[in-house]
């Protein structure tokens, strides 16, 4: 069989490297436009290279990611974990599929939890084994060891072995992984030194401001918990990092009922910001928005809110929360 003329390999090396640019500048947007909160473009980007590419790990990861954002677990689990099939050697595939497993086990029943959380314990762990300094699986793995009982792989002596780990890669997240171990034994004057020492600690106190908040409001603190918000606020409007601290400050406000004009504000600057993240689907601020601002009679802004939710992601369905 004769070999391929020079002008033909050439061809052909020139068209595989178009075609790799290609995908990676759609995936890239899509990514962009996960982060955004615009669920339906992102996918409409993905489908394409799913269909013509199936074996792209990042496609898959991406498309698993979009899913959950929009609480359709089980599609997210699947995407999830043909990711890891395809690349298992991806810290933070193994991270988000133990997410998504997560995520079913909140809704899930006894049983099918059971099962669920031995999975994700896996997974986490798979993470962290293939990559020893990824904080995101570390505060994933200590918080699930602190709330799950033994048999399924948790305990508290699990945890505080997982807050020394974490406490050399992101030193904040491990002082707030204490405060939840100390929550857990009720010891809630070592637990709220924790939060603060976590804020004095942190890049972006925003974020352990708004924790602290949430803890106050668990302590039915509410004084605090609003000193503690506005703080956070404060923190984040100096920082264009930590936007979604907005969403979170928002969110402690809304369960608590307190404050909800602050909270709309909170929410409508950070759908403003241009760092909103999947973290906080801005599809799911919109939601939150539209129920505040019902609650604050104001039924016109409200479907306004809405019908700007469904505009990004057409499938989700308002009152799915996020993870976060």
């Amino acid at each position: 069989m004769k070999a391929p003329a020079p002008a033909v390999l050439l061809w052909l090396s020139v068209s595989v490297c178009a075609i790799a640019q290609m995908v990676n500048s759609d995936l890239a947007e899509a990514g962009a436009a996960l982060q955004a909160g615009e669920a339906d473009k992102a996918m409409a980007l993905l489908k394409p290279v799913l269909d013509q590419f199936p074996n792209n790990a990042e496609a898959h990861n991406l498309a698993c990611r979009v899913w959950l954002s929009q609480g359709q677990f089980d599609n997210g689990i699947a995407e999830c974990q043909k990711a890891v099939n395809l690349s298992e050697d991806r810290s933070e595939f193994h991270l988000w599929l133990g997410r998504a497993l997560g995520d079913k086990a909140d809704q899930a029943s006894f049983l099918s939890a059971y099962s669920l959380a031995k999975r994700l314990h896996g997974e986490f762990e798979s993470a962290i084994r293939l990559d020893a300094k990824n904080g995101e699986a570390l505060a994933s793995l200590g918080e699930f060891d602190c709330s799950a009982p033994g048999v399924v792989g948790g305990g508290l002596d699990k945890a505080e072995a997982i807050a020394d780990k974490l406490e050399k890669v992101d030193a904040a997240r491990a002082h707030e992984l204490r405060a939840q171990i100390a929550e857990q034994r009720k010891d809630y004057e070592t637990a709220e030194h924790e939060y603060k020492q976590a804020i004095a600690a942190g890049t972006h106190p925003a974020y352990q401001w708004m924790a602290l908040a949430s803890f106050f409001r668990r302590r039915q603190r509410g004084d605090e918990m609003v000193a503690a918000v506005r703080s956070g606020m404060n923190a984040a409007r100096r920082d264009a990092h930590a936007a979604v601290a907005l969403y979170n400050g928002a969110s402690t406000l809304q369960r608590a009922n307190r404050e909800l004009p602050l909270a709309a504000k909170m929410l409508e600057d950070y759908l403003a910001s241009p760092n909103k993240t999947e973290e906080a689907p801005a599809f799911i601020a919109y939601s939150r928005l539209a129920q505040i601002k019902q609650q604050l009679g104001d039924p016109e802004a409200a479907n306004r809110s809405l019908a700007a939710a469904m505009a990004l992601a057409h499938d989700y369905k308002p009152g799915h929360g996020v993870r976060h």
